[in-house]
């Protein structure tokens, strides 16, 4: 890594107070990397890391491709069930573990190839931790534990002949079947998303070092790209911060002082009403970037005047990224605030406007949907090929043009601007909940007949996930019911895919074809939300 000998002594990162310096990350990454081939991972093959952003994960995250072998980033939380189709579809045969979800990974295990589970805690990452005993190596010959193979001495891994376009991690994204597809990046996908964010952090910061808060998680395209990966890349200090509130982010900004921080609106939102952000000296701020979802101007006036009242002059910038192209696509140029847009193209990102179903270009104010080109697209979704050619086509142009799905109009000007998604998905709280898989679940119930998920608009949440139900048997309908389904769910998919309330009707409206007509139920619920004072998204 260029950044260790340039910048030996420098703090990489920062975790609840222990800081390592690159030439220790470095050491680590080789300790872990001899570990892992120890216990059998090769190049090519496919390693799980279900972590929070704390460094085991990332350390693990550059061992695994040292190795020159695949990481497959998953949310921790996931459910047994989740779990068992991520280690299925990847083909990993080892996975790295928080301790408390050992249960969850062995209810897993019993239906892939998993054969072993390295088992880590918070305070593994901990100084305090290095003068406790090593644990005894677990009875249950599958699992090992974080510091016992961090202790040990192994001999060096070869060096691996891993190229720039070979597949280096799997992030997941939601599919309009009902099941998450594998996004499939390369090295050279990492590389040019850090150098894209390298030439940002130029005109932000100049000379001065940078520090980012990094409060995403390392299974989402910008924790593991920007907040880690192009920090590491550019030699600059990550603050890994693995769970969190507006107060203790507040705390953290108050008292660590970054340069950088980075969060959906409902963040900023929540940290402009922090008491502790309003009394923290602001002046270290140099650069405030959203995403995930649409900037409220509200937001953006009322984060930027405290900052302003507390010694900075730091402007919250807008951007649109997507997991595809690992995340940040698109960024609002300082100065250039335009309502609604989330910029204009990052550097080595070309974009534009296609009628849908075409690769024929449509004349700047016309909506249509977005296409992008560049270094940082994707190799393909895995296992999915067909999917992939859909994405991923070739153009007259000869370039080869990711199609995002999403509609969007560009500008005279050229800033963009989103319309709205012609793949089915719902933005609660800056995540991501794709309406077929949660469907998917609720089919499973023995008690529903049909159902629609979509996502109402909500002050706090930007949208809340609503399941419209029909029942198989009309006089189950109650509030009990309700629970149950809820329940289910729960049973099945993360906290944040599942509805926040359930709708009973007799039937469900449809299109001309057939089709559930889900728009149609989106619109009643707007039409609900004027009637009563309560709308807060866009007419």
């Amino acid at each position: 890594m260029q950044s260790v000998a340039r910048n030996p002594e420098t703090i990489a990162y920062d975790f609840m107070d222990l800081q390592s310096t690159y030439k220790q990350f470095a050491r680590d990454i080789d300790q872990c990397a001899s570990t892992l081939a120890c216990l059998g991972l090769k190049p090519g093959e496919r390693m799980t890391i279900a972590l929070p952003t704390i460094p085991q994960g990332v350390i693990a995250f550059y061992a695994v491709n040292k190795i020159g072998a695949v990481a497959s980033m998953i949310h921790p939380l996931s459910t047994a069930k989740e779990i068992a189709f991520y280690l299925q579809v990847s083909k990993s045969r080892m996975a790295l573990i928080m301790e408390e979800h050992l249960a969850k990974f062995k209810e897993a295990e019993k239906e892939t190839a998993i054969r072993t589970l390295i088992v880590t805690g918070m305070k593994d990452a901990l100084e305090d931790a290095e003068a406790k005993p090593i644990p005894a190596e677990s009875a249950d010959p599958m699992v090992r534990t974080w510091r016992r193979m961090m202790a040990g001495a192994y001999p060096p891994v070869p060096k691996s002949t891993m190229g720039p376009d070979d597949l280096a991690a799997i992030l997941y994204s939601g599919g309009t079947t009902g099941q998450p597809k594998g996004i499939m990046l390369s090295n050279y996908n990492f590389i040019s998303e850090g150098l894209m964010t390298s030439a940002f952090r130029k005109i932000t910061h100049g000379d001065r070092h940078m520090v980012m808060v990094a409060s995403l998680p390392i299974f989402h395209g910008f924790g593991l790209g920007i907040c880690c990966n192009a920090m590491f890349m550019s030699g600059a200090t990550s603050i890994l911060v693995p769970a969190f509130t507006p107060d203790i982010l507040a705390e953290i900004i108050r008292k660590k002082k970054p340069t950088a921080i980075s969060g959906v609106p409902t963040l900023y939102d929540a940290l402009s009403r922090s008491p502790i952000l309003r009394e923290a000296d602001l002046s270290c701020l140099l650069s405030a970037s959203v995403g995930a979802d649409t900037l409220p101007k509200t937001v953006k006036e009322r984060f930027e005047e405290i900052v302003r009242k507390r010694g900075g002059s730091v402007q919250l910038v807008e951007g649109d990224g997507l997991p595809e192209a690992v995340t940040g696509i698109m960024l609002t140029p300082a100065n250039a605030y335009r309502e609604g847009s989330g910029g204009i193209p990052c550097p080595d990102i070309d974009a534009k406007i296609v009628k849908v179903g075409t690769q024929e270009m449509v004349p700047a104010g016309e909506e249509g949907e977005l296409c992008i080109s560049g270094p940082a697209v994707m190799l393909g979704y895995l296992e999915q090929p067909q999917e992939t050619a859909k994405t991923l086509q070739r153009h007259a142009d000869g370039k080869i043009w990711l199609h995002t799905g999403d509609i969007f109009s560009m500008s005279e000007e050229g800033f963009f601007y989103f319309k709205l998604r012609l793949k089915r998905m719902i933005k609660s709280s800056g995540m991501n909940v794709y309406p077929a898989q949660v469907e998917a679940v609720l089919y499973q119930h023995p008690a529903v007949r049909d159902a629609c998920v979509i996502g109402v608009p909500d002050e706090a949440q930007i949208e809340r996930v609503k399941a419209i139900v029909v029942l198989k048997d009309q006089t189950k309908k109650g509030p009990a019911m309700a629970d149950e389904l809820i329940r289910h769910c729960r049973e099945h998919l993360i906290k944040w895919s599942c509805p926040r309330e359930v709708e009973f009707r007799d039937s469900l409206p449809l299109t001309r074809v057939g089709k559930i007509a889900y728009t149609v139920l989106e619109q009643e619920e707007i039409a609900k939300l004027k009637a009563a004072g309560k709308f807060v998204g866009k007419s």
